[in-house]
């Protein structure tokens, strides 16, 4: 796939470290974009946020590519990463086990599927719009669904930051969203991020921003200063990657 421009960025925002990962696989025609987002205020969200692209790219680089089922894939490479999650903390109190929110999205023969667990998002950019996206298994996502709130309420409300699924903690399997086949057309953009960068960007301005024909590794990290712009004197670690697809 190399007419087709990958970029990814991560910026430590206004905290102490970086509990954000991200990463690019590529091979035999099929792209794995990954961003995983070590969750603040537990022990070892960093580590969680590790063992989790870990676990995800050594099952990327253990399948057949391309792959014959991706949903199946990114449905168990999911379920494999959260026990790994799991097993990191298993020596902790529930209460200060690491924990983790990914977002992943395949691209092959034209075709993207992606999967998530938490705020972190999937966006799919075409024609300089949203076309589709993931929805974030929050609180506030709830309310704005349930017409209780708008999306310019969700920036400031008390909630913004409760996440009700995520990877590791409890041993159960989390909730996750794994979408359908998305057929692609030349000039769409794949864009996974982690809630530091998408909460201080308006959709609109994403769109427009990697709609050009410019580098994408410049837009995005744009996007990102942006970003921890609009979210200072609080912005968190801000981290993407994208995928520009030319057929």
């Amino acid at each position: 796939m190399t007419e087709n421009d990958s970029a990814q960025v991560s910026l430590i925002g206004q905290r102490q470290d970086n509990q954000d990962r991200v990463k690019v696989l590529a091979d035999n025609g099929t792209v794995l974009l990954a961003v995983v987002d070590g969750m603040g205020g537990h022990a070892g969200g960093e580590r969680a946020a590790e063992v989790t692209l870990e676990s995800l790219g050594h099952q990327f680089a253990e399948a057949d590519h391309p792959l014959l089922d991706p949903q199946g894939f990114l449905t168990l490479a999911l379920a494999r990463a959260h026990d790994s999650v799991v097993e990191l903390g298993e020596e902790h109190a529930m209460d200060h086990r690491p924990r983790a929110t990914c977002a992943v999205c395949l691209v092959q023969d034209g075709m993207a599927f992606w999967a998530h667990v938490g705020d972190s998002r999937v966006y799919l950019l075409r024609n300089a719009e949203v076309a589709d996206r993931t929805r974030d298994h929050s609180h506030v996502e709830l309310l704005l669904r349930e017409g209780l709130i708008s999306e310019d309420e969700i920036k400031d409300h008390p909630m913004r930051n409760f996440v009700e699924c995520c990877l590791g903690g409890d041993a159960a399997l989390p909730d996750m969203s794994v979408s359908g086949v998305k057929r692609l057309v030349p000039g769409d953009t794949l864009l996974v991020c982690s809630d530091g960068f998408w909460s201080g960007l308006p959709d609109p301005m994403l769109a427009s921003k990697l709609a050009t024909d410019e580098p994408l590794a410049e837009r995005l990290a744009e996007l990102a200063e942006s970003a921890v712009e609009a979210n200072a004197p609080y912005s968190d670690n801000t981290t993407a990657a994208a995928l520009r697809w030319q057929g």
